[in-house]
């Protein structure tokens, strides 16, 4: 599985924390890991999800924690350095994916800079508004000037 999918499948648990209090996710993760079991029992459901190996299950779990007991640090970097848009004002998707690339950049030697403002850019692309684009290329750009 590409990293890019990885990330997608990481952005979309994190997604779910803003529905859900932290002491939840952990069920998340489980109903999460089994539909993507579910998947792999419906050929006709067109899924790269599917095709995840334990390793990558685990790099996504990990993650997903690792950005759910570092959030408040991570809002305290975005707020620095967002002008007028708080994350309070942020909308959900934008959030999450601000969120999930400020871990990449700031906490995850394994991702570089430009890597991660490009993949956020890609998925305010396919998750966010027609605006989402340039806010989140806007705000993870002051984390590398």
């Amino acid at each position: 599985m590409k990293r890019s999918q990885i990330r997608e499948n990481i952005f979309k648990l994190l997604f779910r924390l803003d529905f859900h209090n932290s002491e939840d996710m952990k069920e998340q993760l489980n109903f999460y890991l089994d539909d993507i079991g579910l998947v792999q029992d419906y050929p006709e459901i067109k899924d790269d999800i599917s095709k995840m190996t334990l390793e990558e299950k685990e790099l996504v779990i990990n993650t997903v924690k690792n950005i759910i007991d570092n959030i408040p640090e991570i809002d305290n970097k975005i707020n620095e350095v967002s002008d007028n848009w708080k994350t309070s004002r942020m909308t959900k998707v934008d959030l999450t994916i601000i969120r999930l690339a400020v871990y990449e950049i700031q906490m995850d030697e394994n991702v570089p800079d430009k890597v991660a403002i490009n993949e956020a850019v890609e998925l305010a692309k396919m998750y966010g508004t027609d605006k989402s684009k340039a806010f989140v290329n806007g705000v993870l750009s002051r984390f590398v000037d």
